[in-house]
């Protein structure tokens, strides 16, 4: 191979390929768990897969005219899996095959790469074609990795579609296709009662209760723990990890009667509590590991300015962490919430 020049397209479509077959092995899972379409993927990775290693080379022509007929077969192959299967999910799924295969169909029959394969090229060109690929390399790597995160991005929100299209779906069922039919009487049902909203203001009453009686006591006891040095500091953060391992049901009789103790056995703050003391070791875990990112410079200045050890703390310290603190009191929120009252 001509290591000297290639097209950059060529090097483009070798490490897109790459990608590109490595995604379509992973949704193998899906062909396998949908039980249908297993053939069409298994020739579509093993084309592709000779695609990458027959690639055009710029000393033997006829490697470009097999990565064409490799290319049309890998788009005939998906076209034929969208086909047998019309359903939004496998039109996503074989992108894979038919959008690499219509980029090398489409780049490997381009003029200047057709002339590079068949050609002996002269230095002017060369250095002509080694200017376009300088000119065109950041491009093509922004537009390759904006494409894998987009379609890692829809693998994320699949599940999130999937549960918004069942709760808009009639009936009990779970299955369909995505967008077959809608209706909103499963909402209706839920906002229409008047339960619903009780539960609302209970999740709403505890959920900001637990966040802010999480970091009233959260946020001394990390900076406390981040900037002191005192007996047991050590073993009391172990033992905040050490609580995380056990199964918050194995304290409920505890609870129930410390809870019952103190009069607080269905009540707002008995839960805030419960929850605030659940959520509080990680709290602390979290808020720590930012106090400690703080310069010491910075409180050691003030002190020599004359601030006190709560002025350093609330003036300083306090500002520079709340997007920690911010993180730490969704947490809390969340935590609660999840229990949805």
């Amino acid at each position: 191979m001509r290591d000297w020049y290639a097209p950059l397209e060529i090097y483009t479509l070798a490490s897109w390929l790459r990608v590109a077959v490595v995604v379509n092995i992973l949704l193998l899972l899906f062909d396998y768990l949908r039980d249908d379409g297993f053939g069409y993927s298994i020739a579509g990775i093993l084309l592709m897969a000779m695609l990458v290693y027959s690639l055009p080379d710029g000393d033997n022509s006829w490697r470009r005219d097999l990565s064409l007929v490799l290319s049309g077969a890998i788009v005939m192959v998906g076209v034929l899996s969208i086909l047998s299967s019309p359903i939004g999910f496998v039109i996503w799924m074989e992108s894979w095959l038919i959008v690499p295969g219509m980029i090398s169909l489409y780049w490997i029959s381009a003029p200047h790469v057709s002339r590079w394969n068949r050609e002996q090229m002269e230095l002017e060109k060369i250095e002509k074609g080694l200017a376009r690929n300088k000119e065109h390399a950041a491009a093509y790597q922004r537009i390759g990795k904006h494409v894998i995160l987009a379609h890692f991005a829809f693998i994320v929100l699949l599940p999130v579609i999937w549960i918004i299209d069942i709760s808009l779906s009639p009936g009990n069922a779970l299955g369909g296709s995505l967008g077959d039919s809608f209706t909103t009487e499963h909402y209706s049902k839920v906002l229409g009662g008047d339960q619903f909203w009780v539960w609302m203001k209970n999740s709403l009453i505890v959920s900001i209760g637990t966040t802010i009686a999480g970091l009233a006591l959260a946020v001394p006891a990390a900076y406390a723990f981040s900037r002191f040095k005192f007996s047991g500091r050590d073993p009391a953060m172990f033992s905040f990890l050490l609580v995380q391992m056990f199964p918050g049901i194995i304290i409920l009789v505890p609870y129930f009667m410390v809870m019952k103790t103190l009069g607080l056995l269905n009540s707002h703050l008995g839960l805030i509590l419960a929850y605030s003391v659940t959520a509080l070791p990680l709290c602390v875990w979290m808020l720590k590991g930012f106090f400690d990112t703080v310069p010491r410079e910075l409180e050691e200045a003030a002190l020599l300015d004359g601030c006190s050890r709560f002025e350093i703390f609330a003036k300083i310290v306090l500002p520079l962490s709340l997007p920690a603190i911010a993180v730490t009191a969704l947490f809390s929120f969340l935590a609660a919430w999840n229990e949805f009252l």
